[in-house]
């Protein structure tokens, strides 16, 4: 399952906000609500949220094992 739990700290330790995030970089609240959710985000998404916080992916999301991920 990916966890969107480094997201959080990151925003957090950046000069951005959510606020910011939707009013000054068009990041969709609809999107925030998906990462407050642990639900699933676009790859284009990621990468922006990488550019605007400057950081790695790593710093944004991580897989952590769940027996609720779908079967194989």
């Amino acid at each position: 399952m990916i966890v969107y739990t480094p997201f959080w700290k990151t925003l957090k330790e950046s000069k951005e906000s959510t606020y910011t995030l939707i009013t000054k970089h068009h990041i969709s609240s609809s999107t925030i609500d998906k990462l407050r959710k642990n639900k699933p985000i676009n790859t284009t998404t990621l990468n922006d949220l990488c550019r605007i916080l400057n950081c790695p992916v790593d710093k944004i999301l991580e897989y952590m094992y769940s027996d609720e991920d779908q079967k194989l």
